[in-house]
């Protein structure tokens, strides 16, 4: 063991997270799962065959490099779709893995076709939409454009999906412009029926849209936070509860960071505790040194903020984080000993940590956190 801490992924939890989200878009409807950012910090080598093994046979990527660790990792045959970035010269190897791409400038979808006309090939793609958001999407006449050069090149692709995204589904003070978005693209959609352009999947919905607009659902639907055991906000799960009987949250965090006491230190009364003179001690204390820092992801801004459990109790790190060590207050816990499980997220007895509460500390997004745990913490598959 030459960690000094490790991250937990539980299949159990992600199994019941992966039947909620299924359960919530209805029967026939694909869910894609989106594992960019490294799999929401869960890390993708490890996360695809978790998610094939919870029923899951199609993911989503932002690039070619996280294309190539699905088509790795995979083990049942899943496809992948790319919905960001991809090098020209990256086509090609996509093509002939079956990777599918998003189709959001006529350079992209002219280069593809061509590459797939000189090697006697098909492009998976899917045709994504311009309605609001403002970001990356097919605008309408380049959408006609785009007809045209499906129409030149009428063997060498298959259009696997018509799609758009949403910009910001997960705040009602956004209600207006998502309507509005929803409605701009059954209206593009119209158009492409009256061309004869028919796709196999039609998909809008993200986390958020899958919660709160029911009509977004189509024949796919693209999952990411959700599939991890988080809400994309407390608005969209309060959104989901406000007509149920039941109010407990559904889902199940799958991640578990943890960590063990390093050594254990005697403070005597006014003496101050690590760097600078942030904290002082009020009175006798003893405090767990703890390895890992803000190089390891454990933010600064936790400094005299953060929670970890020792013992079955939750305790205050005390001090200024530094780059590989934090400082724990064992007052409550004086049985705590060198060796002892520390967890900086997740369960522990009766007690947890969430990603939440660093959230409210350090003013991150949950999607924010999760994606800045570094790669170098190891990861492994419990039950």
């Amino acid at each position: 063991m030459f960690e000094t801490s490790i991250i937990e992924l539980s299949q159990s939890a992600l199994q019941k997270n992966i039947n909620f989200i299924k359960t919530l878009a209805g029967d026939g409807v694909r869910m894609s799962s989106v594992i960019k950012g490294n799999a929401y910090g869960h890390g993708i080598d490890l996360f695809v065959p978790m998610a094939e093994k919870a029923g899951v046979r199609h993911f989503s990527v932002f690039s070619a490099d996280e294309a190539l660790q699905v088509v790795q990792s995979q083990q049942h045959g899943s496809k992948v779709m790319i919905m960001g970035h991809i090098h020209n010269e990256e086509l090609l190897w996509a093509i002939e893995n079956n990777v599918e791409l998003f189709i959001f400038d006529l350079g992209r979808l002219e280069t593809s076709l061509q590459l797939a006309a000189k090697n006697k090939a098909q492009v998976r793609i899917h045709l994504h939409l311009e309605t609001g958001m403002n970001r990356l999407g097919l605008e309408e006449d380049e959408l006609l454009k785009a007809i045209d050069l499906l129409k030149k090149y009428p063997d060498c692709f298959h259009l696997e999906g018509v799609c758009t995204h949403y910009a910001g589904a997960e705040s009602i003070a956004n209600y207006a412009r998502v309507k509005s978005q929803i409605h701009e693209y059954k209206r593009r959609t119209r158009l492409l029926s009256r061309h004869e352009i028919s796709p196999k999947y039609q998909h809008t919905a993200c986390s958020a849209a899958l919660v709160s607009y029911p009509q977004t659902r189509m024949d796919m639907v693209r999952v990411g936070i959700l599939q991890y055991g988080f809400f994309p906000t407390q608005e969209t799960l309060i959104q989901y509860l406000k007509n149920k009987e039941d109010k407990t949250d559904p889902l199940a965090r799958v991640l578990n960071w943890k960590s063990r006491i390093m050594s254990t230190k005697e403070v005597s009364t006014g003496e101050f505790v690590g760097y600078g003179t942030t904290y002082m001690a009020a009175a006798d204390s003893r405090i767990a040194v703890v390895p890992v820092g803000y190089a390891q992801g454990y933010s600064r801004l936790l400094s005299n903020q953060g929670r970890v459990l020792i013992c079955g109790k939750q305790l205050s790190v005390i001090g200024t984080v530094n780059m590989n060590l934090i400082l724990v207050d064992l007052t409550e816990a004086p049985e705590a000993q060198p060796g002892d499980e520390v967890v900086l997220i997740g369960s522990q007895g009766d007690l947890s940590i969430s990603v939440a509460s660093f959230g409210e500390f350090t003013n991150q997004l949950n999607y924010e956190l999760l994606t800045r745990l570094p790669m170098s913490i190891p990861r492994k598959v419990v039950s």
